[in-house]
């Protein structure tokens, strides 16, 4: 099982910035990918951000340009810049691990609200 700890979110106004960190413990193994998925009230849960433990990224093209993220590999924790912040980022980030190995997994945190005013 993995555990994880998210911190960061909160309310802001359109343009401003936030920074999400998500650290894992537990059977995280060596070879996997992190970041976040995101939910909007009424919407379906997107992917927005990954990093694998190589270090190849995804951004989905909402959040391109505006978004960052990266990780910390000995501890196992993943952050995300987010800047340019606008209403439409309003969601539950959710961060999640997935382990190729040896089945495909995918674990999830328990989210964070992050709240952009216009």
């Amino acid at each position: 099982q993995v555990q994880f700890v998210e911190s960061g979110g909160g309310l802001v106004q359109a343009g401003g910035s936030l920074r999400l960190s998500c650290a894992a413990s537990g059977s995280t193994i060596t070879i996997n990918t992190m970041g976040w998925y995101r939910q909007a009230p009424g919407k379906q849960r997107e992917r927005v951000v990954g990093i694998s433990s190589s270090g190849n990224t995804f951004y989905a093209d909402p959040v391109k340009g505006r978004f960052t993220i990266s990780r910390d590999n000995v501890n196992h924790t993943v952050y995300l810049q987010m800047s340019s912040l606008k209403p439409e980022d309003t969601a539950v980030y959710y961060c999640y691990l997935w382990v190729p190995s040896p089945s495909s997994t995918t674990y999830w945190g328990q989210g964070t609200q992050v709240t952009v005013s216009s």
